[in-house]
């Protein structure tokens, strides 16, 4: 067999091993995923879901086969983001829950009242609201309702704590 011809077979012999391995992360369980995962990135298996890990899995085992980004991509890319706060932000994992009442900068909050779309941006020092920087999500509810409102209630962050007639009447 000529070296052109050993190539091209040790080729579609990587790739068939590769589909291979993909197809095989639809057939294992949640604790085949971690243990894979473990075997591939060296590290113990966050906690997420069974899809998301496949997709990253799946990720992972074409990285290792066909490289991963060029360090030139990598550089643009990190380039871009540097002046994108949300880009930029750091990325917190449900194991890692901010302190009390922060939010992860760049986070957004959208709500609809009386027909109108109302967008709050999660800065690192308070929220911003029709170009106005607010203290809390409170003022903000107040500014659009005219009324004291919780902000976390308000934007569906948190349930309300106050049950009403109707909801008791339901349960």
């Amino acid at each position: 067999m000529s070296e052109t011809t050993t190539k091209k077979t040790e080729g579609q012999g990587l790739r068939e091993s590769v589909i291979r391995q993909l197809a095989l992360l639809r057939t294992l369980s949640i604790d085949e995923l971690r243990a894979k995962w473990n075997e591939l990135y060296g590290t113990e298996a966050p906690s997420y879901k069974s899809q998301f890990m496949m997709k990253r899995l799946a990720y992972r085992i074409q990285e290792l086969y066909f490289g991963g980004l060029p360090q030139a991509a990598k550089n643009v890319l990190s380039e871009i983001a540097s002046g994108d706060q949300v880009a930029s932000a750091n990325v917190v994992l449900a194991t890692d829950k901010p302190e009390g009442d922060q939010h992860l900068a760049g986070t957004r909050f959208v709500r609809f009242w009386n027909g109108i779309r109302h967008e709050v941006l999660v800065h690192e020092h308070g929220f911003e609201y029709n170009k106005k920087l607010f203290r809390s999500l409170s003022a903000i509810a107040r500014e659009i309702t005219g009324t004291r409102w919780n902000g976390k209630v308000f934007f569906g962050i948190k349930k309300s704590s106050v049950t009403t007639i109707e909801e008791d009447a339901n349960e």
